[in-house]
């Protein structure tokens, strides 16, 4: 197994990204982002590379001024169990401490991944009722998911909301 490199995605990996996400998309694992939202974000990614072959990524998205997600963390199969998605949330927590963020959220089916970094399951009241109101607001369908809005329920459905404090 070759080294990999941790490093913030540019738009010439979009492409990539997009292809590490689909097998999980069809698996209804992952929700599927259309290119143009995979573009208008590539800032809040972060890219694992091996050999010059995209092996794994991951997104930090900021919610509220101390609240950010972690989305679209994922590796390819022949390369988990190596450290790779370890590494990511790593820079993604650094880059979170950076932006003066002091809480994580992540809806995942991989509970003791997250669990063993730090995450704990999270019941509903995570901000408070004047935070709440204005993140119903949002359109974006992670901030959706965080609320545990019911119109995302049914793709959401087996995923567990878990916080992490940093």
């Amino acid at each position: 197994m070759s080294d990999y490199l941790v490093r913030p995605a540019r738009a010439g990996d979009v492409q990539g990204i997009f292809a590490l996400l689909e097998p999980l998309v069809e698996r209804r694992i992952l929700l599927g982002k259309d290119l143009a939202v995979l573009y208008g974000a590539v800032q809040e990614f972060v890219v694992a590379e091996a050999d010059g072959v995209l092996v794994g990524c991951g997104a930090l998205h900021v919610m509220w001024e101390d609240l950010g997600e972690v989305r679209t963390l994922l590796v390819r199969e022949d390369r988990k169990h190596h450290g790779i998605g370890r590494a990511i949330v790593e820079q993604l927590e650094d880059h979170a401490r950076v932006l003066g963020l002091s809480r994580l959220f992540c809806l995942t089916f991989e509970v003791e991944f997250f669990a063993r970094r730090g995450f704990s399951p999270i019941g509903e009241q995570v901000v408070d009722p004047d935070v709440y109101t204005q993140l119903l607001r949002s359109g974006d369908e992670g901030v959706a998911e965080f609320l545990d809005l019911a119109h995302v329920k049914p793709n959401t459905l087996g995923n567990t909301r878990m916080l992490k404090r940093l």
